[in-house]
């Protein structure tokens, strides 16, 4: 009984499987908008086929940890790809509010699809670490600067080495798509094929995982100023401080006060505007000028006014007196020494 219903469950597997590919590779060769409804539209489709496909897997039990990748039929070693795809398929959601969650499920998505080629052997690769080994790796790396260093001259080794693998693994799967898709291909070709699609996606998981990383560090530290921001508006407010002389000997402080009890009460706005309010300081503290002084002022400029106008007589005489004198002197007179 248990194999009938496997015998009905087997075809519709490469159909889910299938189809599910085809969303996912119409969405990224489309030129629309990712945010488009075209390409949102087969996004939760492509998904939704995805995870069908996922329990059909688990009822079947295709894959078991206690198997060699030799054991697994050459027909079934695409369906590993499965947790890839979902992971793709998910990274094409688009809702900003959900951005995180789309991230952190795409993340598990394409590191249980890892962990399976991990533990088969599919290629050799270093697994990402989970939240808990990125934590204690953070904290050691902040000790030390030197590990540091020498990770990230890993990493971009790493990176170039992924990026050859990567282009060798394209090269050679156009050269077999054609026979494998006819079915002109043997098993052994078909075989190379579908584990040439597995490294291929081995590849593509450790970028995304690398690039998911990042946008999950950037979300947090974007959202923990507005945390901080919002604790710190809950604190009650600290009263301001009273104003304080500081000495530096006793003579100072008698004269100024040691700070106690002779404080300042207010400052000098504030004591302006008291004076202001009674009076004692009208029009900005100027007095307004009497009769008297504006007489005493009119008089003042008078008198400098006639003492201008007489000064300005002697000076005219003087200048007509020399004007006489040059008339009858002419130019050197009296230079007895420089005779010529």
């Amino acid at each position: 009984m248990a194999a009938s219903e496997d015998d009905l469950l087997l075809p519709r597997l490469p159909e889910l499987f299938e189809t599910s590919k085809k969303f996912l590779e119409e969405v990224e060769v489309a030129t629309e908008p990712s945010g488009s409804r075209t390409i949102q539209d087969k996004v939760p489709k492509g998904l939704d086929l995805l995870a069908k496909a996922s329990g059909m897997l688990l009822e079947l039990d295709l894959f078991s940890r206690n198997e060699d990748l030799e054991e697994i039929a050459s027909t079934d070693l695409k369906y590993l790809m499965v947790p890839a795809l979902q992971g793709a398929l998910t990274m094409k959601q688009v809702n900003p509010s959900k951005r995180l969650d789309h991230l952190q499920r795409a993340r598990e998505h394409f590191l249980n699809f890892l962990t399976q080629c991990h533990c088969y052997h599919v290629a050799e690769f270093q697994l990402p670490q989970t939240k808990n080994n990125s934590a204690e790796n953070n904290t050691a790396s902040t000790s030390m600067a030197y590990p540091n260093l020498v990770a990230m001259a890993s990493q971009r080794q790493a990176k170039i080495e992924r990026y050859k693998q990567k282009k060798e693994v394209e090269h050679r799967l156009s050269a077999l798509k054609s026979a494998v898709e006819s079915g002109q291909a043997d098993d052994e070709r078909v075989r190379e094929y579908h584990l040439l699609h597995l490294r291929r996606w081995i590849g593509i998981s450790l970028e995304e995982i690398e690039s998911i990383d990042q946008e999950i560090k950037i979300l947090k530290e974007k959202d923990s100023p507005r945390e901080e921001s919002t604790s710190h508006s809950s604190l009650p407010e600290k009263p301001p401080m009273k104003p304080f002389i500081l000495t530096r000997n006793k003579a100072q402080a008698k004269v100024f006060g040691a700070g106690y009890p002779s404080l300042a009460t207010m400052t000098v706005s504030d004591w302006y505007d008291q004076h202001q309010k009674y009076g004692a300081l009208p029009d900005r503290g100027i007095a307004k000028p009497t009769s008297a002084d504006l007489k005493r002022a009119a008089q003042q400029q008078e008198d400098q006014e006639q003492k201008d106008d007489e000064g300005d007589e002697k000076t005219l005489h003087r200048l007509r007196e020399w004007d006489d004198w040059k008339d009858t002197h002419p130019r050197g007179y009296g230079n007895r020494q420089n005779m010529g």
